[in-house]
């Protein structure tokens, strides 16, 4: 496939008014600035002229529960939260996501390519996250990392589902010490299995705990208050655990401290209403106060918080509340990538990248713009003419 005559935004540092793309096998082989030669089409390759389209990498949504909570379906599509148990490492996403579900070809449709999907925040520690691609039927067809990151809520959630079941956690003080006293015997069980101990037993209950304590994901953190973010900062300093602030919506109040502890945000969702206490405080502005003090930013919309085709929208509302417009673009495209840690792959357009593209009819954090192509792995997914 030759993409040509758009205008590309790498979000790598190029952009180019009149460029062209050329993909094989899935992957970008090559880019340049300028129309395509005939020379250069080969038999069989696709042509597509996407004059003054704009060309980008395709979307990335860095937290929802696209298909493992579906739309209409009430309890029966409903695979988000464990609740009875409170600490539960072991549950993977993959094994409750709905390909069928229709956000996906909603996500599809608004350019979005991929997206990190996982458990809910009823639990102490919810499960592993996985980061997938936006089009297919066979989940293992779509995976990009899994796990990719392992849950865990503080606040309102895990307080108000175990206070009405008469358990622990009903405090914040016990959420803390569940989750630090499971962190404490997971890193007793990674030193023994590391030290080859004759008596070493593996656990199918600790073993999830293995990528995380060596720093090859991170803890996905639910926080928005400004004492519970700090919680989860406190807790992976002890460990030296990676981690992302997930929804950090109180953020903006304590920015210039978030940027000196250096973890991302995932901020969002901002389209939904304030619903409980602890969010009470959100606010479009939040990501940009964020950005502002040096803190690496994304936006999420939370699906189905907010619709997940409302995500170039919410980059939009940020721009508008201060947010640099480059930001917005990166909020949603190279940010996510790096935060979720597939940049490797996907978020930016460049030689040996996944061929994620996403053509829209102008800016796409504006409410009237159309998405014409959407591309995945080199295969395009929606065609705006055919759709």
């Amino acid at each position: 496939m030759i993409i040509t005559g758009g205008r590309i935004l790498t979000m790598a540092g190029t952009e180019w008014e009149n460029g062209t793309i050329e993909v094989r096998q899935g992957k970008i082989a090559d880019m340049w600035e300028g129309p395509v030669d005939g020379t250069r089409i080969r038999e069989g390759e696709t042509l597509l002229r996407v004059d003054g389209a704009w060309v980008m990498p395709g979307l990335i949504e860095a937290h929802c529960h696209m298909g493992i909570t579906e739309e209409k379906k009430g309890m029966e599509g409903d695979d988000c939260n464990e609740n009875v148990e409170p600490v539960t490492p072991w549950l993977r996403a993959i094994d409750a996501i709905n390909t069928m579900d229709a956000a996906f070809d909603d996500a599809v449709r608004a350019g979005i390519t991929s997206a990190m999907i996982g458990p809910g925040s009823s639990n102490v520690v919810g499960g592993q996250f996985a980061f997938l691609k936006t089009r297919g039927r066979c989940i293992d067809d779509l995976i990009v990392k899994a796990p990719a990151a392992m849950k865990v809520a503080f606040g309102e959630n895990p307080k108000v589902n175990y206070s009405g079941q008469g358990k622990s956690p009903v405090t914040r003080m016990a959420i803390a010490g569940m989750l630090r006293e499971e962190l404490f015997k997971a890193r007793q069980y990674l030193q023994k299995k590391e030290s080859g101990s004759s008596d070493f037993v593996e656990d199918f209950r600790m073993e999830p705990w293995v990528p995380v304590l060596k720093g090859e994901i991170p803890l996905k953190a639910h926080v928005h208050r400004v004492d519970d973010i700090f919680t989860a900062i406190r807790i992976a300093k002890e460990f030296g655990l990676a981690m992302t602030l997930d929804h950090c919506s109180e953020g903006h109040m304590v920015a210039e401290r978030l940027a000196q502890e250096g973890f991302p945000a995932i901020v969002g969702p901002d389209f939904s209403s304030r619903s409980k206490i602890e969010v009470q405080n959100l606010a479009f502005k939040t990501v940009g106060v964020l950005n502002l003090a040096g803190v690496r930013t994304a936006v999420t919309t939370d699906h189905p918080v907010s619709l997940i085709q409302s995500l170039p929208l919410c980059a939009g509302m940020a721009v508008k509340a201060g947010l640099p417009f480059e930001e917005g673009l990166r909020a949603v495209t190279v940010n996510p990538a790096v935060i979720c840690g597939v940049s490797d792959r996907v978020g930016t357009l460049e030689i040996g990248k996944d061929a994620d593209i996403a053509v829209f009819d102008g800016n796409p954090m504006e409410i009237s713009t159309k998405t014409l192509y959407t591309i995945i792995d080199g295969n395009i997914v929606y065609d705006a003419e055919n759709a």
